[in-house]
This record gives C-alpha cells, structure tokens and sequence, in this order.
C-alpha cells in the first residue's frame, strides 16, 4: 500500500468512524434513527404493557390446556418482542407483558381476541347450504363479497359441518408467491397436524368434487372463504386471495392465535413502567465504559500498533453493533446489554489470534508486511472455524427457540458477523495502513519469543480426575438442595413461579424509592433477594412479585405496608402466577442445544477430516456447562432468564476457545517430523496458542469483572457465573481438549494410521 493511499484510507476511516459514532449515540433526525437511545427496550429497562385474559367459561380449565394456550400465546407475541412474557395468573389468568410500547388499546387491537376459530364446509350431508353470499360496498365505494352464516356454532358441529378447528392448525404463515400467470400473490400457507391432515384430505377431496369453498369463521364472523382448486393430502394448503401483505399476515396471525384450546377475554390492560430504574442503566454504561477502557489499555500495552488498530476497530464494532441492534428492531434488555458488553470482550479474540501469528512470523526473521500477510492467512482458518460453529448454534437456536433464546440468538448473530468482519477487513486494513504510514519497525509490532514446550498431556490424569471430582460435587450439592429446599437449584421466579401481589400507594414513588424503602421490608419478610417491582403509569399502582407466599407471609406483607407506608389494606390484593419460562420453552432450549451441538459435531468433524476433533469438542463443551452449573448450585445464585443467556454464551465461549487449540494441532500434524512423538507434538501445540487462550480470556474477564463490580444485582447475578464459565472455558480449552483428542486418537486408531 502506497503511503498517500495510507493516509487518505486513515482520515476516510476517521471521518466513518467519527459519523458512525455520532449516529450511535445521537442518531438521525427528529426519531434519533440508529442511536442507542431509539433501541427497543426491555420491560425492565422501558416497561411496557401488561394485559391479562380471563378465561371464557365455568368450571376451572386444566393445566394441560393453560399450559397449551400460554405456549401457543408466546409464540403469537414474540412477533411485538422476543423478551415478551406469558405467564399464568391464579387458575384461569394469563397475563401478558410486551415491553417497549406504550398503548395498550393498539396492542389489543393487533393481538386480536383469542377465541376459537372453525373451517366450516360450504354444504351439510344433506346438501344445504352452511352460509350464503352477499354483496355490499366497502369504504371507498366497491363491491365487495358478504358471507353470513345460515346456522349456529353448535348446529354446525352437530351436523358435522365443522372441517377443522385451530387446534388442527400447527402454523400459519404470511407469504409472496406466483400465481399461474406469473403475477406475485399474497397468500397465507397453512400447515396441519397429523389429525387435520387426515380430516382436511377428506374436506377438500368432497368440496373439489362439488365445486365449493370452506369458510373460515373467527371471533364470530367469516373471516376468508377460500375457493378449493384441489385435493390437499399433505397437510399443507394455501389460502389465496389477499389484496396486500398486511392483509394476509393479518389472516395468519389470526389462524394461529385462533389455535387456542381456550377461549379467552380481556380482563385488564396497564402501562407499565421500567422494573428497574435509571440507576440500573446508568451503572451499566459505567461498567462498559470501564471494561473497554481496560481492554483497549491491554491491547495497546501487549500489541503495541497491532493493539492500536484492534481498538479502532473495536470502537468501529460497537458502534455498528449500536446500529444494527436499532435496524434489526431487536429488544434489549438489562441481560441483553451485559451479553453485548461481554460480546466486546469476545471480539477481541479473532484479533489476538492473527497478532499471536504475526509475531510467530517475525520470530522466523520474516519481515513485518511479510509476517503481517502470513500471520492473517494462517489465522484465517482458525477464525472461520470458530465463529462458523459459533454461528451454526445461533442459527438453530433462533429457529428452534422462542421468547429470551430467539432474541439471545439475534445479538449473538450479529456479534459473530461484526467481530470477523472488524478483524479480517478493518484491522487488516489499519494494520497495512499504519505501516505504510512510516510505522516500520519490528519492535513496533513485537516479536515472538520461542515458547517453552509444557507438559499438559503427563497432566491429563490429574486434570480429568478434577473435572469429574468438581462435576460430581455440583450434583451432591444439587441432591443436598432438593433435600432441604426441595429445588437443585435455586429457582427464580421466571422458573418456578410465586405471588404477585398489588396495591396502591398513597403517595407517587419513583422505582428507586420503592426499591429503596419497600423491597428490603419485603426481602426481610421472604429471606429470598429475588423481588421484582413494577410501577403502573400513570397511577400509583404497584405490582410487586415474590418466591410463592403463604398465608401468613401473605397477612405480614399486608400488615407491613399498612404499618409502614399507610396503604389501604383493602387495595392489597395477590395472586399466584406461573413462571415465565415455561415448561415447553425449556425443552425448547434443550432441543435448540442438543440439535446444535450435533451439527457442531458434524462440522468440525467435516472440516477437521476426524470425528475425534468433533468429539473432544462436544465432551470439553459439556464438561463447562456442568462445571458452570455446579458452581450455580454450590454459590446459589438465582436461576432466572439470564441463567439460559449464561449458558448459551458459556457454549459459544467453550467452542471457540478449543477450536483455535485444534487448529494448530492439524497444523502441526501435517508438518510433525518422524522423531517427534504425537504427545509431544500435542504439548507444543497447546503451548503455542497458550497466550491467546490467556490474552482472550483476561479481555473477556476486563468486562464481565467490570459488571460484577458496577452493576446492579440482576446484573451481578449474570456477571459472576460467567467469569466462573470464562475460567472452567480457559481450563477445558488448555488443559482437557488437547488431552482427549490424544486419548481418543492413540485408543481409537484408523486402520490406514496403523
């Protein structure tokens, strides 16, 4: 690179930066497009809307069907945000809770009446008709077709005109397609299940033979009346016939929510405001900047130059981590901005990996343009493999997950993307540039010293031995917990459910004084830490939530408010609600992890040529969530949302480390020398990339210690298992995987190896 082509690409890359960074934080126009402040934010951080539904009927519904409708409920509003919440209210409540909105009738309005919803065939047995058109106009003065039922509900499920109801349906879904003309169509694709797959074959199969529709009826009115053009045995059918995509989302959306098992009305709606306060913001933003002042000073004082462009381009990610949050309208919570602070930490890492390679070159007496050139082509295939089995659990966790997982998977995407892109491109073209710049010399940039080969593998017995001893306390521990508390863990609210209770304050309290003046009277009366406060706007309503109640819990918490802060008792009122995170999320996630994990495998056995690879990575990623999980039941943190954002994070971590391990062991497998023994080849291997194992997780350690120090207690919570999941990360990576690709390899031997 010419040394004018330099100073030009420096001073365009200054003013990008400098416009980047002021759309990061002030944004474009009178919205402020693109800043931190415009991103969506959690309940916690922005509040939302709080609505609950009754239950339509007498008698109490089953907790199989709550269960069923609470699921098919977070799936509906996961579409407004992926940290919406459903959860059960006493015996036939489901309450609902979207963040980042304020109006809670538009809410209403687009999330519709969950009810039942009926396919209804145009004809009975005995040929009469089901319902009949009509025309009247619309608004703007077009004809427009009226269908009008000729019977009830019940009538028609007595003759057997009902075709299908919603629970049939297993997805509906909004899309663009051709039609026979080759004009673009919006349609709505429906996808049965195994009953209304059988029952829809037969329903099309009479009413293509007599040319007729099959209705679809919702909230008391037809909604579509699709025409049949063919027989559908497979489960999946197409209704036509929508003017714009709204109108077919509209149709979709109401087809799934439609699927309910319950039959449900509006009870109550409320504003609610942030669950934390400022404070808890503002603390965060301390945190940040404290950990990536550390990082970059790190970076610089190990690096030199090289650090010098890993921190412009770290400032550059961040910035457009900012921006791309705001464009992808992701939501962000407390959790969600303590896993974008850490995925700083995490970006340094491909950039430690290229810098370790550069001074290894320069240590070869290989000139500096020279080993910066090898030094990012060597380091390219351990980076690509990392972040590629990085990315193919986000992948799956955001197509099989729902609520917290799907938004985790959202930011973890585009971390990956971002961290590559900064490394591979834009400290590449930093570190040339800077070069070219005059900044020429060795000691600039440092050399590598030769590395002293140690002995992990002579170790491997011991290492083992203490891994199996520290995972088998971790479930001592949890049998000890659920003998005494009669939970492994210690389960937060979003887990295990408890009481909310309500009631009005006398006067106007911000959430500081509440949390403040109230919650440690409330934390004395429940021994537990876990209190979630809410404040409905507008009101001096309070919403506060607890580990389960009794009796007498319930009565002392009524005589302290009373006592303390004058309040009505009459306006206390609690109930018990379900958790959060419901059963059927949780095999959610189980499965996301176990499909993930298997493709994983699968990858790194493609890319490695040995299934050995795949399957040390897979044991040593196990082996850090069991250690993780142990140190949760021992220490007994509170297991709540950000317990699954902990260890999806703590999965990403472990695999990337092992992966940089695995990529000098084929490197040096290829080049091993006939003398050299396949142990000592291992050692030599481990011992090379052992300051990058170090340097990456002291940066990640920078910001994870930053939170536990400035955060607020949800925070800290988050904060200190993962610097337990950083260092048991670190100890796996160095200590186990190298070890157990040996043991694999001298056990289980190829024949064309023998």
């Amino acid at each position: 690179m010419k040394k004018s082509r330099a100073v030009t690409g420096l001073i365009v890359f200054a003013l990008i930066l400098g416009l980047l960074g002021y759309t990061a934080v002030c944004g474009v126009g009178a919205d402020k497009s693109g800043s931190a402040s415009s991103i969506k934010l959690g309940l916690d951080l922005a509040g939302g809307v709080s609505i609950t539904y009754q239950v339509v009927g007498e008698g109490k519904p089953s907790a199989e069907d709550m269960s069923d409708t609470i699921y098919k409920l977070q799936q509906r509003v996961d579409g407004y945000s992926t940290e919406a919440q459903v959860y059960q209210e006493g015996d036939d409540r489901i309450n609902i809770e979207i963040p980042g909105v304020t109006d809670a009738n538009a809410i209403l309005e687009e999330l519709g009446k969950p009810g039942s919803l009926y396919f209804i065939a145009q004809t009975d047995s005995e040929g009469n008709n089901n319902y009949d058109l009509g025309y009247g106009v619309d608004a703007d003065g077009n004809l427009v077709p009226q269908y009008a039922l000729n019977k009830t509900i019940d009538e028609l499920i007595a003759d057997g005109s009902i075709v299908l109801t919603g629970t049939d349906v297993a997805d509906a879904q909004a899309r663009a397609q051709q039609d026979s003309m080759g004009n673009v169509e919006n349609v709505v694709a429906l996808t049965l299940n195994a009953a209304g797959t059988e029952a829809f074959a037969k329903a099309t199969q009479k009413a293509y033979d007599n040319g007729e529709s099959i209705a679809i009826y919702y909230d008391e009115e037809l909604v579509s009346v699709p025409n049949v053009l063919a027989v559908i045995t497979d489960g999946n059918a197409v209704i036509s016939g929508q003017k714009s995509v709204e109108e077919a989302q509209q149709l979709a959306s109401t087809i799934r929510i439609g699927g309910l098992k319950l039959e449900l009305e509006e009870l109550r709606s409320n504003v609610v405001g942030a669950q934390l306060g400022s404070e808890a913001i503002h603390t965060s933003l301390i945190a940040a900047a404290v950990g990536f002042a550390l990082v970059v000073v790190f970076m610089i004082a190990v690096y030199y130059v090289s650090g010098l462009a890993a921190s412009l381009a770290l400032c550059l990610y961040t910035e457009l981590m900012v921006i791309l949050l705001y464009a992808f309208e992701a939501t962000l919570t407390l959790p969600g901005i303590a896993g974008i602070i850490l995925s700083v930490g995490m970006a340094v890492d491909a950039n430690v990996i290229i810098f370790a390679r550069i001074r290894e070159e320069l240590a070869t007496g290989k000139t500096v343009q020279s080993s910066i050139k090898i030094g990012f082509s060597k380091a390219l295939s351990a980076i690509l493999d990392g972040n590629i089995t990085t990315l193919i659990a986000a992948i799956v966790l955001y197509f099989m997950g729902s609520g917290t997982i799907k938004g985790f998977s959202i930011t973890l995407m585009l971390g990956i993307f971002l961290s590559m892109f900064t490394a591979l491109f834009i400290t590449k073209f930093l570190i040339n540039a800077l070069y070219a710049v005059g900044i020429q010399s060795e000691k600039a940039y440092g050399v590598g010293k030769e590395k002293k080969t140690i002995d992990f593998l002579s170790k491997r017995n011991l290492f083992f031995g203490l891994s199996v001893a520290v995972i088998l306390i971790g479930f001592v521990v949890m049998g000890v917990n659920k003998s005494q508390i009669d939970m492994p863990l210690n389960y937060s609210l979003d887990f295990v459910g408890g009481t909310s209770t309500t009631m009005t304050l006398n006067e106007d309290m911000s959430i500081e004084e509440i949390d403040a003046q109230i919650v440690p009277l409330i934390e004395d009366i429940t021994g537990d830490g876990n209190v979630q406060t809410t404040k409905v706007a507008g009101s001096n309503q309070v919403i506060i939530k607890t580990r389960t109640l009794n009796v007498q819990e319930r009565e002392q918490f009524a005589d302290t408010m009373v006592t303390n802060f004058g309040v009505d008792e009459s306006s206390i009122t609690a109930e018990t609600i379900s958790a959060t995170v419901s059963s059927e999320m949780q095999a959610d996630a189980i499965k996301a992890i176990v499909v993930a994990t298997i493709l994983m495998l699968l990858y790194i056995w493609f890319r490695f040529k040995d299934i050995r690879f795949g399957a040390s990575s897979v044991i040593a990623l196990i082996h850090d969530v069991l250690v993780v999980l142990a140190f949760y039941a021992i220490v007994r943190i509170s297991v709540g949302n950000t317990f699954i954002a902990c260890m999806l994070t703590i999965v990403g971590y472990s695999i990337n480390a092992t992966i940089v391990i695995f990529d000098r062991i084929r490197e040096n497998l290829r080049d091993k020398k006939d003398r050299e023994s396949l142990q000592d080849m291992v050692n030599k291997s481990i011992s090379q990339t052992l300051s990058r194992s170090i340097f990456t997780s002291l940066t990640t350690f920078f910001m994870v210690a930053a939170l536990e120090v400035f955060g607020v207690s949800s925070i800290r919570e988050f904060a200190l298992p993962l610097i337990a999941g950083i260092v048991c990360g670190t100890y796996s990576s160095i200590c186990l995987t190298g070890a157990m690709w040996y043991v694999f390899r001298t056990k289980f031997v190829k024949k064309a190896e023998k």
